[in-house]
């Protein structure tokens, strides 16, 4: 999906400012945006990879947590100052994922996913959306996950979290737009990043077998497709035939996705209930 508007960001002179920049995604696409003349600020926790991707980019950092609104809030006003310019381009990219069995995950784990994915995206566009709207300029791009389009075994609580994220976007473009704010939305799939070794270490096998034998995409891929969405104003953004597939076409892809995965899971049941294979006697 496309939507223009009158006034495209020039990102070769934007001042970018990219939470969960210290790795992943968004270190990735903070490293090509700088590579593009952008002057590029990293919002992230940990204080050493900040460091350490703030001096490979010159850029400007801060450590914080964007589940904190009040510490993002001071964050995003501290680099605009420092940069001498506001924000006119926002990525949010700072998110975290645990995935498990819904009956065995605790509380505290759905609570977790919904204050960093959701709203660590939602307090940092509500920094930057005032300014932005008042000069009638900027583009915010969130991003959502291939969980954010359909339901999957073992993310009962990061996939709602990202349908949130989608939601909002969707909600907001239709208000930001008019004031010639471009809003954009990332689906991206398992991303070989830090985050997913991470990840891997909770899926259960249900998880595992449903994503099948996919692999990964580079980080640097979704970093170019982000940037693609951004100068063509793009708002729904999918760095995959197979994701792009799900957003355009999932009310009828659902059913099909869903029977197939139940089938997947099925077999997983039948082989744990089997047991492992009994030698050959001799």
């Amino acid at each position: 999906m496309r939507l223009r508007s009158t006034r495209p960001v020039d990102v070769g002179s934007a001042h970018v400012i990219v939470t969960g920049g210290s790795s992943g995604i968004g270190l990735a696409t903070a490293r090509l945006l700088a590579g593009r003349g952008a002057k590029v600020s990293l919002i992230a926790r940990g204080r050493e990879r900040l460091a350490e991707a703030g001096k490979e980019l010159s850029a400007a950092v801060r450590a914080a947590d964007v589940s904190d609104q009040e510490a993002i809030t001071r964050a995003i006003g501290e680099l605009e100052t420092e940069q001498g310019f506001p924000c006119d381009i926002l990525i949010t990219s700072a998110g975290l994922a645990r995935p498990g069995h819904f009956l065995e995950l605790p509380d505290e784990i759905f609570r977790q996913m919904m204050e960093v994915d959701y709203f660590g995206t939602l307090y940092a566009i509500r920094t930057v959306a005032p300014g932005m709207v008042e000069r009638g300029h900027g583009s915010v791009v969130a991003v959502s996950s291939a969980a954010g389009l359909l339901g999957i075994y073992g993310y009962s609580a990061y996939g709602p979290a990202k349908f949130a994220v989608r939601g909002l976007m969707e909600s907001i473009r239709a208000e930001l737009t008019p004031h010639n704010v471009h809003v954009g939305v990332v689906f991206p799939p398992d991303v070989d990043t830090p985050q997913l070794h991470d990840e891997n270490r909770w899926k259960p096998e249900e998880t595992r077998v449903v994503g099948g034998t996919i692999k990964p995409l580079t980080a640097e891929r979704v970093a170019a497709a982000i940037v693609d969405g951004i100068e063509r104003q793009r708002f729904v953004t999918c760095p995959d035939a197979g994701t792009w597939a799900l957003a355009r076409f999932g009310s009828v892809l659902s059913p099909l996705l869903n029977h197939e995965f139940d089938r997947r899971i099925r077999a997983v049941r039948r082989s744990r209930l089997a047991g492992p294979p009994r030698a050959a006697g001799r």
